[in-house]
C-alpha cells in the first residue's frame, strides 16, 4: 500500500508486544539483541493479524519510551523491518507495517472440493453442511404447490416475493425488531446482498473497514469491486470486537462502509455481547460510517440456553447505519441460494433500483421452498437439526486436534461453524499446500486477513465428525510433520485452492 490506512499507539502497541510468550531458549542458546527481539515482535504481531497491514507505527521516540528501551534499539528494529519488507516509511509520514513483495498472497475465495473427489480428499475447505433432510425435499414439494399462480406472471421480483418479504419483516418484528416488508429485498445469497450494497455505497478506491481476520470471499469480493480494506484486529480469542481500535479507525480513515460479523464470526467463532454492539453502532453513527452486519451465522448457537444478544440493527431504531444481511445457506443449506437485506426503506428502493443492471431477481422457486419452510415451522426444525449436527462436529473436530496436534492453540466457540486454530508456529500456506498431499484440504490464514496476515493461522469447519474427523486430524497431523521437515519450503508445492 502506499500509506497508511490506520494507526496504533505506543501504549498500545507496547502491551501488544508484552503480551507475546516467547517460546523457552533451549540450554545453552544466546538470547537475540534487543533490536532483534523487538522487530521479530512486531513482525509476530503483523503475520498473527494483531497488528494489521498499512497501520502506521509510532514515532521511535515515543515507542522507546513506551517499552523502556533505547531510541537507538527501536531505530535498529524498524531498519530492519524495512529491510526486511515489512515496514515502509516516507519522510512527514511516518512508518507503516506492509508485508514484503516475494511472498505472494492467496487471491482466489472459498472454492468447495468437486465432488468426484470425495473419495480420497477430506474437505476442510468449505464451512457447508449437506441439507437437513427431509426439510429440503418437503420444502421443495412445498413450493411446487405454490407455484403455478406465480407461473402465469412474467416472474421477475426485483424485490423478492412479496410473501417472503412479509415473512422475513414478520421475524425481525418477533425478535424485536420491527420491520416492515419495505424494509427487505430478497438476494441471491448473502453475497449477492454484499455485492448490491457495496456498488451501492462504495465507489473505487472508497475505504471499506472490515474486522482482520474476516470471512475470505466477501473480502475478495471487495478487493475484486477496487474496495480499499481497512483491517480492524479482533479482540483475542473469542472476546469479538476491540472497540478502541474500531473508533480509532472509524474517526482516522473514515471509511465509507464497515462490514462486521456479529454472530459467531467467521473465521473466529466470537460472539460480540450487547454493549459492543451498540458502542460500535454509536461509533460508526459519528463517523458517518454505514455499518454493514452480516448475520448468516445467527440461528447456529449449539447451547440452548444461551441468550443471544439483540440484533444489531435494534441498536439503529431509525435506521440510518446499519444494513444487515441475512441468508438460507449456513443456517439452512448452502445450495439454497437465498439471502435479504434488511435495511430503510429508501435504500431497498435505491438497491432494488440499481438491480436492473445485476441480475434482475432471485429464482422464483427458492423464494417459495424458504417461505415454506418459514410459514409451516419447518425452518425451525431443519435448524435446529442443524444445529445439532454442528455441534456434535464440532466436539469430535475439537476432541481428534486436540490429541494429535496438542501444540496448536484455540478457542473453542458456542456456535458457528468454524475453528480458527494457530498452529504451533507452522506456516499455515504450507500446511494447506501440503495437506494435500495426505488427503486433506484446509484453508490457510492469510485468506481470511489483508495482505498477508495470518500466516500462522489455519481454519477448520465443523463439517466433519465421527471417524471422518479423527481422520482428518491425523492427516493434518502429517501435513504438520511434512511442514517441520521443510517440505515444500522454497515454494515449489502449489498453492491450494481452497480457503
Amino acid at each position: 500500500m502506499a500509506q497508511w490506512t490506520s494507526a496504533i499507539g505506543s501504549a498500545q502497541l507496547a502491551r501488544l508486544l508484552t503480551s507475546q510468550q516467547p517460546r523457552p531458549a533451549g540450554t545453552g542458546a544466546k538470547r537475540p539483541p534487543a533490536y532483534r527481539a523487538l522487530a521479530d515482535g512486531i513482525r509476530l504481531l503483523l503475520l498473527e493479524g494483531r497488528v494489521t497491514v498499512a497501520t502506521r507505527l509510532p514515532a521511535e521516540r515515543e515507542l522507546a519510551v513506551a517499552l523502556s528501551v533505547s531510541r537507538t534499539t527501536v531505530a535498529a528494529a524498524y531498519e530492519a523491518l524495512r529491510g526486511e519488507g515489512f515496514l515502509e516509511s516516507r519522510r512527514g509520514a511516518g512508518s507503516w507495517t506492509a508485508v514484503p513483495a516475494g511472498n505472494p498472497l492467496p487471491a482466489r475465495g472459498l472454492e468447495p472440493l468437486p465432488p468426484e473427489s470425495l473419495g480420497s480428499m477430506i474437505d476442510l475447505g468449505t464451512a457447508a453442511l449437506p441439507a437437513p433432510e427431509p426439510w429440503l425435499t418437503r420444502a421443495v414439494q412445498g413450493a411446487l404447490e405454490e407455484l403455478p399462480p406465480y407461473a402465469h406472471t412474467h416472474g421477475d421480483y426485483p424485490a423478492g416475493l412479496p410473501a417472503l418479504r412479509s415473512m422475513i419483516a414478520d421475524r425481525y418484528t418477533a425478535h424485536g425488531v420491527p420491520t416492515m416488508p419495505e424494509q427487505i429485498m430478497v438476494t441471491t445469497g448473502a453475497m449477492g446482498a454484499m455485492d448490491a450494497i457495496c456498488h451501492l455505497f462504495a465507489g473505487r478506491g472508497e475505504r471499506v473497514a472490515v474486522e482482520s481476520p474476516s470471512y475470505a470471499n466477501i473480502l475478495q469480493l471487495m478487493k475484486e469491486a477496487g474496495l480499499r480494506l481497512v483491517p480492524v484486529a479482533m479482540a483475542d480469542g473469542l472476546g469479538g470486537w476491540d472497540l478502541d481500535r474500531w473508533r480509532q479507525v472509524l474517526r482516522d480513515a473514515a471509511p465509507r462502509l464497515a462490514y462486521v460479523v456479529a454472530d459467531f464470526h467467521n473465521p473466529t467463532g466470537a460472539l460480540a455481547d450487547e454493549e459492543q454492539r451498540r458502542s460500535l453502532v454509536d461509533a460508526a453513527r459519528s463517523a458517518g460510517t454505514v455499518l454493514v452486519v452480516d448475520e448468516t451465522m445467527t440461528e447456529l448457537y449449539f447451547d440452548p440456553e444461551l441468550e443471544m444478544p439483540r440484533r444489531v440493527c435494534a441498536f439503529d431504531p431509525a435506521g440510518s447505519t446499519v444494513i444487515t444481511v441475512g441468508s438460507a445457506s449456513k443456517a439452512f443449506w448452502a445450495g439454497m441460494r437465498i439471502g435479504w437485506v434488511r435495511a430503510a426503506p429508501d435504500v431497498i428502493r435505491s438497491l432494488v433500483a440499481a438491480r436492473a443492471y445485476a441480475d434482475l431477481g432471485t429464482p422464483v422457486l427458492e423464494q417459495l421452498a424458504v417461505n415454506w419452510l418459514m410459514h409451516t415451522g419447518g425452518w425451525e426444525e431443519a435448524v435446529e437439526l442443524r444445529r445439532g449436527q454442528a455441534r456434535e462436529n464440532r466436539d469430535a473436530l475439537v476432541t481428534a486436534v486436540r490429541r494429535e496436534l496438542p501444540d496448536w492453540e484455540f478457542d473453542v466457540p458456542d456456535g458457528g461453524l468454524t475453528l480458527w486454530v494457530k498452529a504451533g508456529g507452522l506456516s499455515g500456506s504450507r500446511l494447506a499446500a501440503l495437506g494435500e498431499r495426505v488427503g486433506v484440504r484446509v484453508p490457510s490464514g492469510p485468506r481470511f486477513g489483508v495482505d498477508g496476515a495470518f500466516e500462522g493461522y489455519v481454519r477448520l469447519p465443523f463439517t466433519v465428525g465421527g471417524a471422518v474427523a479423527d481422520e482428518a486430524a491425523l492427516r493434518l497431523a502429517a501435513a504438520a510433520r511434512l511442514v517441520r521437515d521443510g517440505q515444500g519450503a522454497g515454494g515449489d508445492v502449489p498453492r491450494t485452492l481452497i480457503a
